[in-house]
């Protein structure tokens, strides 16, 4: 069944989890055909609303009749509400830490869910949520993330500097440098400008890319560059990532705990045998409604002055 609701009229929240930010679009039927372009200008922050990605609210079984799903990803139930995230460059992307708080907030604050405590439907698989001090405005929410998987070494290049990681799976794909003797005044000194490189070979659809600070009194800090997205003031999937990673530089063992601080604020990671646990807040900035033309209006045609 082909999409058949006009952004235009539209309804959109906007949120953050410690200053990742997002678009969010209720769409329960999954009628919208969330196109590539139109994310982009969703989330361009001159022509659009302005946005890290956006985070489609809608029924698992709805994503697959209208052919946004294949079929349901693990232990996703047909009416779940299932978070159907993509990344500003319009790419669809398995999992979001920080989306996945923003969008289980959402739930409890309009009423979409009863109690505190459910399961969230995103690429990776479900995954369970437990809400708390939830009003209209602000909560906090703890993230089962899953199995984390470390994996081989390798390395990423920023501008002229070169460090060594390695590979952690959260249900996307991460190279977390944990960096020796880098401190928090290096860490902001490093240019994210540019990018980074990466060996593709090990990471052929791309990678999200921390550096790390060694643990110092159980926190360690962290940027990183989104896969699809550039800089972003966190990610939360990232966090897990950058925890598993330090633990195992440190300790050599990646269970444990540990706070990661980003540069939009901090989060605390519990690593267990079979899954990650991500806690942290939530902010639902404000609500409205697209206007006629707005898309349109965003890329006017050329004109020609005579």
């Amino acid at each position: 069944m082909a999409a058949d609701v006009d952004i235009e009229g539209m309804t959109f929240l906007k949120g953050h989890g410690t200053q990742n930010d997002f678009v969010l679009l209720p769409d329960a039927d999954a009628r919208l055909d969330l196109t590539a372009d139109l994310v982009i200008a969703l989330c361009d922050r001159r022509r659009g609303i302005g946005a890290d990605g956006v985070l489609r609210v809608a029924r698992a079984d709805a994503l697959c009749v209208t052919g946004a799903l294949d079929e349901l990803p693990a232990g996703v139930g047909t009416r779940d509400w299932f978070m159907d995230y993509r990344n500003a460059d319009g790419s669809i992307a398995e999992m979001c830490g920080n989306g996945v708080r923003v969008f289980a907030h959402h739930l409890v604050a309009a009423g979409l869910v009863d109690g505190p405590d459910f399961i969230v439907g995103s690429r990776a698989g479900a995954r369970a949520v437990h809400v708390s001090d939830a009003d209209a405005t602000t909560a906090t929410v703890t993230v089962e993330m899953g199995p984390v998987t470390v994996g081989v070494e390798s390395k990423a290049t920023l501008g002229d500097l070169t460090v060594a990681g390695v590979a952690v799976d959260v249900g996307n794909p991460h190279l977390a440098c944990v960096v020796p003797d880098l401190d928090r005044a290096g860490l902001d000194a490093i240019d994210f400008a540019s990018g980074a490189r990466f060996d593709t070979d090990v990471f052929p659809a791309g990678v999200n890319i921390e550096i790390v600070t060694p643990p110092s009194d159980g926190v360690v800090a962290m940027r990183v560059l989104e896969r699809g997205v550039g800089e972003t003031r966190s990610c939360g999937t990232g966090t897990v990532a950058a925890a598993a990673a330090a633990l195992l530089a440190s300790t050599g063992n990646q269970l444990g705990t540990i706070d990661v601080e980003v540069p939009g604020g901090r989060v605390g990671i519990r690593l267990d045998a079979d899954a990650a646990y991500l806690t942290g807040p939530s902010v639902l900035v404000g609500s409205g409604v697209l206007r006629p033309g707005w898309d349109r209006a965003s890329n006017p045609p050329r004109t020609t002055t005579r």
